[in-house]
Parts: C-alpha cells; structure tokens; sequence
C-alpha cells in the first residue's frame, strides 16, 4: 500500500492538504513490516492542491492509496477520491504511527476541526478569471 502524508516540516503531519507543497511517500502493507519512506515531494506553491486545478498533479501518478493530513476541506477529499486515494485525517503527529494505522485499518486520533474560511479568496480567484 502507497501513503503519502501531508509534512511541511519532513517530520510531522501537517494540515491544510489543499494548500501543502511538501508531501512524505510510504510503502507498507497490513503484515505490520515497517514502512519505508520511497520518496519526498517538495512541490512548489503553484502546484498545491488548492492552486492547481489540472488532472495531472504529481500526486495523482505515484499509485497512492490513502493520504494522511490533520485537516482537508471536503473539496480536497473529493478531488483525491476521483484519483482512487482515500484521504485520512488526524492530529496523531508522527507519520509512521498514521502510516502503520492505516494500512493495518486500525483507527486514527480524530482529527481537529478544519478551518476552511478562505471564502473571500475564491471570490478574488473568481473575479480575476471573469476580468
């Protein structure tokens, strides 16, 4: 199984899914061997979820079956589940813990709530493209 977690830092999970640039990769399955980071992606602003609105994002070509982040907007989740990934969110902080969890189908901490007030942004987003 292929997880990718949202980590700003390359140490921690962090939320904002839509607005992340800096994703960790996994490879485990649910026998509880170890998961092995394969790859780190270090995107740049414009291609965050959010800023980026093609279907052919670098995340949606590295076979991921879940993403693990401490907060996603329901159009980030929607988005990804389009690509076949299932999106987690938790405030567990560590990784490999949420990593492992996953792929074992154990449950996550609960996530915190998402602060998804960015309205006044898409408007600007939506008058600039009408103009």
């Amino acid at each position: 199984m292929r997880i990718a977690v949202t980590s700003q830092n390359f140490k921690t999970i962090t939320g904002h899914a839509g607005k992340a640039r800096r994703f960790l990769v996994y490879e485990t399955d649910a026998s509880g061997t170890p998961p092995q980071e394969i790859d780190r992606l270090d995107l740049p602003r414009e291609l965050s979820i959010h800023a980026y609105h093609g279907e052919d994002h670098p995340l949606f070509g590295l076979g991921l079956q879940a993403l693990v982040t401490q907060g996603a907007g329901q159009g980030f989740i929607e988005r990804l589940a389009r690509h076949g990934i299932l999106v987690h969110a938790t405030s567990e902080a560590d990784p490999l813990v949420a990593v492992v969890q996953v792929a074992t189908g154990q449950p996550l901490a609960a996530a915190l709530p998402h602060d998804h007030d960015h309205q006044a942004e898409h408007q600007v987003l939506v008058q600039i493209r009408e103009s």
